[in-house]
């Protein structure tokens, strides 16, 4: 999984890549073949925004929120995408399957 955090009008500090870091390991607990994921935090004024793009086998899963807190904007940014993930996940799991299902006879 290849990381990549950026911000705009904002410092990347090594706490806040290590509170990112320790978010997406809840999403890489439900979903490991992720193949790049891209968090973007941004500051315009009051509102802090944060942005995550992951892309996936056949997807691209984005999300976005924004909050007057960073970290309550990524802690909202992280339950957003997870629900995704594991949308994601179900589909793929059960992909096919349907048609055995109506193939075989009750």
């Amino acid at each position: 999984m290849n990381l990549t955090i950026s911000g705009h009008h904002l410092d990347i500090t090594p706490a806040l890549r290590e509170y990112v870091t320790l978010k997406l390991e809840r999403i890489a607990r439900h979903f490991d073949r992720m193949i790049d994921v891209k968090v973007f935090m941004s500051v315009d004024k009051l509102i802090q925004k944060a942005e995550i793009s992951i892309h996936v086998p056949g997807k691209e899963i984005f999300a976005e929120s924004s909050d007057e807190d960073l970290y309550a904007a990524i802690d909202s940014l992280v339950d957003k995408v997870d629900r995704q993930v594991i949308k994601y996940k179900s589909k793929q799991r059960d992909h096919g399957h349907e048609a055995i299902k109506q193939q075989t006879p009750s």
